[in-house]
């Protein structure tokens, strides 16, 4: 394996034509760079220079490597200045991957803060729904995770990860603003029992229709839908009413819907994931951080959600 510094006093070599003034050009005594040369030509496993008198020539293969050592040290250089630059947080790039109302809210709001604090960082975002984003985080497809739980949820313990809770998301009725309901404080969820319902993810259906069993009734399913502004629209439509994240909310208001604090409250956990080691990149660790600033930046008032304290990341 070739090394950088003997390469360097080749290099310096070369373009002075002796050990000697090499020696003096680099700061070190000449029988260290002869030493250093014996040491290339054993590594490399031929001469590299031969001797005519006081002149000293490139062999074929000193050529070949003289060709190449500039280039070769370029990149070294600049491989050192990126990896100086990284850990000094002037740059990096940071794979984030999150579930949509996340996307529009808590990792627009790190982005911004990043942007403000640490130009150098790049944020590539991706969208994915647990469990398919932890496994995008397993697979290597991301740095950071944004994944929610629902209470009582055990299979989001995920080994070998590093989780950072940000925020508990409280789930509200979603309901048209002529709805009779329209002007309750808070509406226990079985006083819905009769309502058509609009049912979102497969992951949040669940939840939805458990809560329902523990309330006493079934709901009649009418629509099912990912889509938080196609569920918004139906809701006006009066097709059915639905349960949404008060996150959502935050960002995405249909103005003919209300949206009103159920019994008993359910709420979904919000956090961040990472694999342990990532931890201990500055880069990961100051998202993650921007990424807790930023949810304490959310209006709990207008959201419903609460920003949990966690220590900070290093």
């Amino acid at each position: 394996m070739l090394e950088s510094r003997p390469l360097r006093m080749f290099h310096e070599v070369v373009r002075t034509g002796s050990y000697s003034a090499a020696a003096e050009a680099l700061g070190y005594t000449q029988p260290a760079i002869s030493q250093q040369m014996r040491t290339l030509e054993r590594t490399v496993g031929t001469p590299l220079f031969t001797r005519s008198g006081r002149h000293m020539q490139l062999t074929e293969a000193g050529e070949v490597l003289a060709r190449h050592v500039q280039s070769i040290l370029s990149g070294l250089d600049a491989a050192e200045q990126q990896v100086a630059a990284i850990k000094n947080l002037a740059t990096g790039r940071i794979r984030v991957c999150a579930f949509p109302s996340a996307s529009a809210t808590i990792v627009a709001a790190a982005v911004t803060h990043l942007k403000a604090t640490r130009p150098g960082i790049r944020v590539q975002l991706l969208e994915a729904e647990p469990p398919e984003s932890l496994q995008l985080l397993h697979d290597g497809k991301c740095d950071i995770t944004l994944a929610f739980s629902y209470d009582g949820m055990s299979e989001m313990e995920e080994s070998g990860l590093s989780q950072i809770p940000l925020m508990d998301d409280e789930m509200v009725a979603v309901l048209p603003i002529h709805h009779p309901m329209s002007r309750r404080r808070r509406i226990e969820l079985r006083e819905l029992a009769d309502e058509a319902w609009i049912a979102g993810c497969p992951r949040c259906r669940t939840t939805f229709v458990q809560s329902c069993a523990a309330a006493g009734f079934e709901p009649e399913i009418a629509f099912s839908t990912d889509d938080n502004l196609a569920m918004q629209s139906l809701v006006v439509a009066g097709v059915g009413v639905a349960v949404m994240p008060s996150l959502v909310l935050a960002f995405l208001r249909h103005p003919k819907l209300v949206a009103r604090p159920l019994r008993p409250v359910t709420h979904r956990s919000v956090s961040a994931y990472t694999l342990k080691d990532f931890t201990q990149i500055p880069a990961t660790a100051t998202t993650l951080e921007a990424l807790q600033t930023a949810v304490g930046t959310l209006r709990p008032a207008e959201t419903g959600t609460r920003a949990k304290t966690t220590p900070e990341i290093g």
